[in-house]
């Protein structure tokens, strides 16, 4: 049995049961639209598109401000599990635009509407991409939020799903419709900088303490079974209940998955990167304060690319100052120059003595895309399909694999492991900078005090599964908790 085979028979069998009762569970509340294959019609600029928000606190403010802003559109529901959120949008929809849109606590209830075109999702991470699914079952197009999973498996399936029922997905990774990183990402492509063969991403973004962990209320207006969906029930450990989620590895997956999706897209894309890496090993920890955050504030990731390529990813919640005045943002090395992009819309070309050599900027809009395109159902002009922003999460997640994988170790023991590897990357110059920046911050390596680091974990592209390591397989996917339930391939 190949490769793929295998293991397309292995996650039939695994969810099978699940999926059957997610479906079930599903078809009740959705009625006959659940796996409908009718076809979108095209529609003019002047025909008005009828949308929802799903997730309305945080990014889903910004998803609510930006379709209210566009002529055409109408927000025919909000839905968010906190009623009191939900309610709040409302109301200040109808103050805007003077329509009041319905809300509803239950995604579910609003996807058997028939006149809904389109579906936003802003949730937490780990409903992005059943949340997708399940719309896109429901004949709805869709606007999902970064990252587009919580883990390998489930990307590949919502990309699989828009593909089946011929819907429009588009990755909220908004970088992809900047003008003028269009035009840095040709001129890194035209040779100018010579050959590239490295990309440094970086998240330079300071997060305090989450606070303590221990066992926390849940807010009287919180539907706590909708709210964890997909994940089991489990008591809050955090103070903060909405965002803090992120450094909670059930629920987000760090910051590299949370701002740094947008910066690994952009290596990734800069690089030709065209598919997952062949390897990758990570290695930090989480430094600085003891809260009840899971994920590192403190992380490297070091990707290698069948292409020849490398991708370094370095991750740093703790104070700390810019590397070649980026903080947030790409650094692409080549042998003539290199190129800076510092934050969404811009970049800046140098000569190797650090000569500017030429500047690129320009915005854009990519809910404005997504819009046009689910007019004129012409998918190929997505600025950032479902396949580009599952390979950009997906990256992201087997980062954070062999980071979870890793095992404790000095600073020296960690540059003895890194001294194997095989890249582009300057691994101990990388790890002197960790380690001063750590100092920096008062906190100085010790038998307390050490790195995680991982396996360099090899994985096959094409099968989307790792090589030789059962361990990881088994984290490409999470136990599911019915109804709420990534369907298998078969079953998208």
């Amino acid at each position: 049995m190949g490769e793929m085979n295998r293991r397309k028979f292995l996650e039939d069998s695994m969810f099978a049961t699940a999926a059957a009762m997610a479906a079930a569970s599903f078809a009740g509340l959705c009625g006959s639209r659940l796996f409908a294959d009718t076809a979108a019609p095209s529609k003019s600029a002047n025909e008005k598109l009828l949308g929802a928000v799903i997730g309305a606190n945080g990014r889903g403010g910004e998803h609510i401000k930006e379709w209210t802003s566009h002529k055409n559109v109408e927000l025919a529901y909000v839905c968010d599990i906190d009623t009191k959120i939900g309610n709040r949008r409302c109301t200040e929809i109808e103050k805007k635009s003077g329509y009041k849109p319905k809300y509803v606590q239950d995604l579910r209830k609003l996807l058997d509407d028939k006149s809904v075109d389109f579906v936003s999702i802003a949730t937490p991470n780990h409903w992005h991409s059943l949340a997708a699914i399940w719309a896109i079952q429901a004949g709805k197009d869709v606007y999902v939020e970064k990252p587009v999973s919580h883990n390998v498996s489930e990307g590949r399936r919502v990309a699989q799903a828009a593909a089946k029922h011929d819907r429009i997905c588009q990755a909220g990774t908004q970088s992809r419709s900047s003008s003028g990183l269009h035009k840095a990402i040709a001129y890194l492509r035209s040779g100018e900088l010579g050959e590239v063969k490295l990309a440094r991403a970086l998240c330079y973004k300071p997060r305090g303490s989450i606070g303590p962990r221990g066992d926390y209320p849940v807010p009287a207006e919180v539907n706590y079974d909708l709210w964890s969906g997909p994940a089991q029930i489990k008591p809050v450990t955090r103070p903060q209940f909405h965002y803090d989620w992120h450094w909670q590895w059930d629920y987000g997956n760090g910051d590299i998955g949370n701002q740094g999706i947008h910066q690994m897209d952009i290596a990734r894309w800069g690089l030709g990167a065209d598919g997952l890496s062949s390897s990758v090993m990570s290695y930090g920890g989480r430094f600085g304060y003891e809260d009840a955050g899971d994920t590192p504030n403190t992380q490297v990731a070091i990707h290698e690319f069948n292409n020849g390529k490398t991708l370094v990813f370095e991750v740093r919640g703790l104070r700390t100052e810019p590397l070649l005045d980026a903080k947030i943002g790409v650094i692409f090395h080549g042998s003539q120059g290199y190129l800076v992009c510092p934050d969404y819309s811009n970049a800046t070309a140098f000569d190797l003595k650090g000569k500017l050599i030429e500047t690129f900027n320009g915005g854009g809009d990519h809910f404005g895309n997504f819009l046009d395109v689910v007019r004129s159902r012409k998918s190929d002009k997505l600025n950032a399909s479902i396949a580009q922003g599952h390979l950009s999460s997906a990256l992201c997640h087997t980062s954070n694999i062999s980071y979870r994988l890793g095992e404790l170790h000095s600073a020296g023991e960690t540059a003895d492991q890194l001294k194997l590897l095989k890249t582009h990357d300057k691994v101990q110059e990388t790890l002197d900078r960790v380690v001063a920046h750590l100092s920096d911050n008062k906190v100085q390596l010790d038998d307390k005090h050490k790195f995680r680091v991982g396996a360099d974990l090899k994985f096959d592209p094409a099968a989307e599964t790792f090589i030789g390591s059962a361990d990881a397989d088994a984290m490409l996917t999470r136990n599911y908790r019915a109804p709420y339930v990534v369907p298998s391939e078969s079953a998208v």
